[in-house]
């Protein structure tokens, strides 16, 4: 694990305030934009939770994009617009970084994993067949698996360690055993000193233990698992699903 802040990839990001003078059009107006000033980030694992639409994936692309990597995800190498949707926050965001740098990293986005196993496959049909990008992903086409198989591949085979990893909401392509399956990997590459930022929904990935949870809802407060509304619902459903479908359908 990560231990002294100096050695940690990502040390905090600022909004530089004052240079925004339009707060009432994208990005700005979104509620992740405008609570922001100054986030500390875990030496192991950085949680953002809030509501859809809150802010948390733009605000991940302008993390991921200000410390190099492609907007569509991908590792730093991995080069390629599908279409211009970015938002420019990322120029308004001061990273300060820590004195180690990643030697592994990947910008997971859901929405648009499928555009970076695309790449790959394009960009390997160029290479020769002993130097292939996907033999560094377990060796096998991402698009002849399934999403959650692609991405557990992504996890065990492409994320080797001592690295910075950006995920935004990985549950999309998981089933619960495989988030805990995630849980377990996701702790092992800690172990190797990887520090991770994640915006999720899952109450199972939300559970690590060695990480800050940030509400977005909440002008980025620090928030206690348990007080999580995710937790918090997840656990009242499951104590009373008949009750809780009682009050949803009638």
């Amino acid at each position: 694990m990560i231990e002294n802040p100096f050695d940690q990839y990502i040390r905090s990001i600022t909004l530089n305030r004052s240079k925004i003078n339009e707060w009432n059009c994208y990005p700005f107006m979104l509620r992740a934009v405008k609570a922001l000033d100054q986030i500390n980030f875990h030496p192991n694992v950085t949680f953002f939770v809030g509501e859809n639409g809150s802010g948390k994936s733009t605000l991940l692309e302008a993390i991921a994009s200000s410390f190099g990597f492609n907007p569509e995800g991908g590792t730093q190498n991995l080069n390629f617009a599908t279409e211009e949707t970015h938002s420019v926050l990322y120029q308004y965001l001061t990273l300060s970084k820590g004195m180690q740098r990643p030697k592994d990293g990947f910008f997971l986005r859901a929405e648009s994993f499928y555009n970076v196993a695309t790449k790959i496959d394009e960009l390997d049909r160029e290479k020769s067949p002993s130097s292939r990008i996907i033999d560094s992903y377990g060796g096998r086409s991402l698009h002849q698996q399934s999403h959650g198989e692609s991405f557990m591949s992504l996890l065990l085979h492409r994320f080797s360690g001592r690295g910075l990893y950006i995920l935004d909401e990985p549950e999309a392509a998981l089933s619960p055993m495989r988030q805990m399956a995630m849980l377990s990997r996701l702790h092992d590459l800690v172990g190797d000193n990887s520090q991770f930022i994640i915006a999720t929904h899952s109450p199972i990935i939300l559970s690590y233990p060695y990480a800050t949870i940030y509400n977005v809802d909440d002008d980025f407060k620090p928030i206690a698992y348990k007080d999580t509304e995710h937790y918090q619902i997840t656990q009242q459903f499951l104590n009373n699903p008949e009750g809780m479908l009682k009050i949803l359908l009638d």
